[in-house]
């Protein structure tokens, strides 16, 4: 009999109403869980900034075969004590998805070794290249770079694979969109990272990564560092799911209008479980 994959969705944050809380990634938990032979843990934080929450401070020690970090926090979402217990989690072998937002939004990735090297923000670990720390989204002008414009909430956008397709990407090419997407990049220090698929801005026309895979090696398990977390959240899925009171872009529909392209989605986040678990996709 085949072991289940028992995979973990966290936020950065304590259960926060007007935020980015967990259950604004319903969609998302409910298509995993409707995986045959997954099993799904959705949580937020559940110690305040700076304590040490007892689920993520002892990851390494858990059950979990993969943990999907979507970083939501203004900078102190991770300690280093949790840090660490990701950071045994991946060299044990677990699958790991961080990701975050624009600017500075889930900083606090940058306490992980490896796969948070990968995120590039205004104040910590910005783009090498200083031609790329530029102002893209030109609307929402309170958000400086990285802020890559890849399209309205409740759009998607095309994404490009990067050499070969990676298994992740298999069958997709179009993921939601977003106004204003973080940035990443594939660690020099990190051999077995590389870009897999990038977009492009609607605003400036300038390419951006979308995602870095850290392939399985000896320095841990298998990976991805994620542009925004907006790839993943119910209001970018479904507009009429809401948002938090600060979001104010007017959404779009252009999934409601073409559900094929929300299909893609679906196969990503799909291909995502089974590609961290080390299962074929």
């Amino acid at each position: 009999m085949v072991a289940p994959i028992r995979i973990l969705l966290q936020t950065t944050i304590p259960q926060t109403d007007d935020d980015w809380h967990i259950g604004r990634f319903s969609r998302l938990r409910d298509r995993l869980a409707a995986m045959e032979g997954v099993e799904v843990t959705a949580r937020d934080r559940k110690a305040p900034p700076g304590q040490t929450d007892p689920v993520l401070g002892s990851l390494d020690t858990s059950d979990f075969d993969e943990m999907w970090l979507f970083a939501v926090d203004t900078g102190d979402g991770l300690n280093h004590d949790e840090g660490a217990a990701i950071g045994r989690f991946r060299k044990r072998g677990g699958g790991l998805m961080v990701t975050r937002d624009h600017m500075d939004l889930g900083s606090s990735v940058c306490t992980l070794g490896g796969v948070g090297e990968a995120h590039h923000f205004h104040s910590k670990n910005p783009e090498p290249d200083p031609s790329r720390r530029a102002r893209d989204d030109q609307a929402t002008r309170d958000i400086d770079w990285p802020n890559y414009h890849s399209g309205s909430n409740g759009d998607f956008q095309q994404v490009a694979p990067v050499g070969r397709r990676h298994p992740v990407f298999e069958g997709v090419s179009r993921l939601p969109a977003h106004p204003h997407e973080g940035a990443v990049g594939a660690p020099p220090t990190q051999p077995s990272a590389h870009v897999i698929a990038t977009g492009v801005s609607k605003t400036t026309g300038r390419p951006f990564n979308i995602a870095v895979a850290f392939e399985p090696s000896a320095e841990g398990g298998p990976a991805i560092a994620e542009s925004t977390f907006h790839h993943f959240a119910d209001y970018n899925l479904d507009p009429a799911m809401g948002a938090p009171s600060f979001v104010t872009e007017a959404p779009s529909d252009g999934f409601r209008r073409d559900p094929a392209a929300l299909a893609e989605a679906h196969r990503y986040f799909q291909n995502l479980a089974r590609w961290l678990a080390g299962r074929p996709v």
